[in-house]
């Protein structure tokens, strides 16, 4: 990999916060994802199940966590399994976790090569009552491929049908939602890695460079810093596309006077950062631009001070909703008619702010958490409003992470990254 070793004892922290919510006699099993075939011998750079890094640091294929807090001998509470590794798989693929460095990584003292995973779960069913399958709840999730960890449930289910099935994953939405210390500074660095593209940027853009080139910038600033890439695909619209939330072909020209929309982050350690700026591509915004663009920062600010503990996030969007329309008001965008008549199911202020404003972030760019909880210390939230207006030819959103704080405002991850209009002219004009 191309990150630093993680300290294992992060690993072996979330793994005590996992088992101490297990049932009795229960055993919990987690498996990595495949490597996913194009066609025929091309497959997708392989990503690790976030679920099962996040529980032992094993970043690698074919590879299976269990889980047995209740297990009749200590060496069998935590053990890893993992593909065996030789002399021919070390020539044609390279390294491959040893047993002596499994340990290194994860903490696991147990570790058993993935053929033997059939003969000792046997042995640990006999000795159980239920088993914790890890299936995908979050609510964005849409998933129409058959993934490793579905193939094994089918196959467990088949097995071993007189257990008890519970679901691993309202457990992992808690834990993993609230960040270890050695976690927000993985997501600090990749944030910093962020904020390194970005500015390589500020001097690049100029009229009549092309959305990839931009996206070809960013990619050789983040490898160069240890990240594998984006953190997700990246968005780079310049003028109207940004009224696209989600447009990602990046393959146009940026022409003088428009403003290019950058949703782009860096990963590090499978861990995400995600940003949103904004840069005139002739190195200065033009006075409605600046306009639009101060209210969406106002926007952001405030809401930024509302992640609290205690806040619950459908509240929270509510009141950022009162503070945007106050906003399109003042920009002539929406007068009062328009909000008196608006339809309290879809507001008055969605014609030109239609998504959310915060989600969780962390080893997914939108992460655990569940959102009809209040809020706690040290969950890490984007904050990212937006105007939109096709007619003008512009969209404009900010974006920053930041910390949830035990009293206080948050604490912003990209407090270093420029963001005000001042600034920004200057870099792209010194």
């Amino acid at each position: 990999m191309k990150y630093h070793q993680i300290d294992r004892d992060l690993f072996i922290k979330n793994r005590t916060k996992f088992m101490a919510q297990m049932k009795p006699k229960s055993v919990a099993i987690f498996n990595s994802n495949d490597i996913y075939p194009i066609s025929a011998d091309s497959t997708l750079p392989f990503a690790q199940h976030r679920d099962i890094f996040y529980l032992s640091g094993v970043d690698q294929e074919e590879s299976i966590l269990l889980l047995f807090p209740d297990a009749p001998y200590e060496h069998q509470r935590e053990m890893v399994f993992l593909k065996e590794t030789s002399e021919h798989i070390a020539i044609w693929e390279g390294e491959k976790l040893t047993k002596e460095r499994a340990f290194e990584v994860s903490g696991i003292k147990t570790v058993h090569w993935l053929q033997d995973f059939e003969k000792i779960l046997f042995e640990m069913m006999t000795h159980s009552d239920t088993i914790y399958i890890n299936t995908n709840e979050h609510y964005r999730a849409t998933v129409e491929t058959e993934t490793r960890e579905a193939r094994f449930v089918k196959w467990w289910k088949a097995k071993y049908p007189a257990h008890a099935v519970a679901k691993s994953n309202p457990i992992l939405q808690r834990i993993r939602s609230v960040k270890e210390t050695e976690e927000l500074d993985l997501i600090q660095n990749a944030c910093n890695i962020t904020e390194k593209g970005y500015r390589r940027l500020l001097s690049f853009v100029k009229p009549n460079v092309t959305e990839y080139e931009i996206e070809a910038e960013l990619i050789h600033e983040f490898i160069c810093n240890r990240s594998k890439g984006f953190a997700y695909t990246p968005i780079i619209a310049s003028g109207n596309n940004a009224n696209v939330l989600h447009y990602i072909e990046n393959n146009q020209q940026c022409h003088a006077g428009d403003l290019i929309l950058l949703d782009v982050a860096a990963e590090y350690a499978n861990y995400s950062s995600d940003m949103t700026r904004m840069i005139p591509v002739s190195g200065k915004f033009t006075g409605r631009q600046k306009d639009v663009y101060e209210a969406v920062l106002r926007v952001k600010n405030e809401a930024t001070k509302m992640l609290t503990p205690g806040t619950l996030w459908k509240q929270y969007h509510f009141e950022v909703g009162k503070i945007m329309t106050s906003e399109l008001l003042g920009l002539g965008l929406l007068d009062k008619a328009d909000v008196q008549n608006e339809n309290p199911e879809w507001p008055a202020y969605k014609k030109y702010f239609m998504h959310g404003t915060s989600h969780h972030m962390g080893l997914d760019t939108h992460d655990y958490g569940i959102l009809t909880e209040p809020m706690q210390a040290n969950m890490v939230f984007t904050v990212e409003p937006g105007i939109y207006i096709p007619a003008e030819g512009f969209g404009i959103r900010l974006e920053d992470n930041v910390i949830v704080q035990e009293t206080g405002e948050p604490f912003n991850l990209m407090r270093n990254i420029p963001i005000e209009v001042d600034e920004i002219e200057t870099l792209m004009n010194s």
